[in-house]
């Protein structure tokens, strides 16, 4: 079931989203001090404030198993646990987004897995390109009709 996250859940958002950062990112990036340093379950953790969480959405089904981040017609976040990738929840999650009127996102352009997720449930890449704040790494933009 997808509900609105509530402060509960602010721990598992956090490790859901440090684990895949370490998994997706350090390869593209190759910042141990980030991904180790200040990507801290407690310290993301901290950052989630109620008022950061009115746009997040949880995929629960007794365990928190991922998230899902909206901005009006932005698709901000969508991370799975990894442990549990591969069934489902990342499906639903985009389309729970989309029927809430997602209609673009920004994914890295070296993450490979990402875009083929979004592009296998109806994103495609723009062209538009901008760079990641503070790297060299582009992000693309993708959108859906």
């Amino acid at each position: 079931m997808i509900r609105a996250a509530d402060n509960g859940d602010i721990s598992r958002i956090a490790e859901i989203l440090v684990f895949n950062n370490r998994i997706n990112f350090l390869p593209i990036f190759g910042d141990e001090s980030y991904s180790f340093g200040e990507m801290q379950v407690l310290r993301v953790a901290r950052d989630l404030t109620e008022d950061r969480l009115r746009n997040v959405f949880v995929y629960d089904d007794g365990i928190v198993r991922g998230f899902v981040e909206i901005d009006g017609e932005e698709l901000k976040r969508l991370y799975v646990e990894p442990l549990f990738q591969g069934r489902g929840i990342g499906a639903e999650l985009i389309e729970f987004a989309a029927a809430r009127g997602c209609r673009f996102l920004w994914a890295l352009e070296k993450n490979e897995r990402a875009l083929r997720f979004y592009e296998r449930h109806g994103f495609t890449d723009t062209g538009e390109r901008k760079y990641e704040d503070g790297t060299t790494e582009y992000l693309v933009k993708l959108s859906k009709d």
